[in-house]
């Protein structure tokens, strides 16, 4: 069991997850003009306004991958969510930041 209510996750299990069709939600944090300049493909904006809406419409036994920029942000969500009584919450290690580095190719904006 892990000392955090959450797990790490890094980016080539996440790829891995998303091209084996692994059911997961995607919830960036980051803020909104950064999601609309690009964000992982399938991944939903989370802030204050569409929490709600995040924990009335997922299962708690659901799969919740948090994003952030860089990996730490998104740790604090995690166990925010975790407390929410989610029990498999995971933060992408590296954030969206590595992500696109590692998958250039692999990144959704947002329609103009």
């Amino acid at each position: 069991m892990s000392a955090t209510p959450f797990e790490h996750l890094d980016i080539s299990t996440l790829k891995a997850w998303l091209d084996g069709g692994e059911p997961l939600t995607l919830v960036d944090i980051r803020d909104p003009m950064s999601f609309a300049r690009g964000h992982i493909p399938a991944s939903r904006h989370l802030d204050n306004t569409s929490v709600g809406a995040l924990l009335d419409e997922t299962p708690k036994d659901a799969a919740l991958v948090v994003v952030c920029y860089h990996g730490h942000s998104s740790q604090q969500a995690a166990t925010w969510l975790a407390g929410q009584g989610y029990s498999r919450v995971y933060s992408l290690d590296g954030g969206f930041t590595g992500w696109a580095a590692q998958h250039p190719t692999r990144v959704a904006t947002a329609p103009a």
